[in-house]
């Protein structure tokens, strides 16, 4: 029924930006929060950054002042702007919404891309 695609991860050197970006797909109304997780080998997935409808945001300490996070609710799309980005940014970035309302149902299990690598190497 929904499904999260993820574009723009690769390969850049500390100090460089790159930008994410997410689409939803499927018959979606509304979705409340979208946003971006991260798994670096060997580590669990931890959270990046999300944002609700309210516009409200929730930055991992390690990214707050790097990273900015921005949704198009009309193109049910989030974006990731990863600025000054660090060796210890490296990992698989995925996508993930929560709260998608698709025909007036509302469903509250959370969705997930498929991911996309970001490695900060020089």
């Amino acid at each position: 029924q929904v499904q999260l695609v993820e574009s723009g991860g690769g390969v850049v050197q500390p100090g460089g930006s790159l930008r994410l970006s997410c689409v939803a797909s499927g018959s979606i109304s509304s979705i409340n929060v979208m946003g971006w997780y991260r798994q670096a080998p060997g580590q669990e997935r931890e959270l990046v950054a999300v944002e609700t409808r309210t516009g409200s945001t929730n930055f991992a300490e390690s990214v707050k002042d790097r990273f900015t996070i921005s949704r198009d609710y009309a193109k049910n799309t989030v974006y990731l702007q990863m600025n000054s980005l660090k060796p210890e940014d490296t990992a698989v970035y995925y996508c993930n919404a929560v709260g998608v309302v698709i025909a007036d149902a509302f469903y509250g299990m959370p969705y997930w891309g498929k991911g996309t690598l970001v490695t900060v190497s020089s």
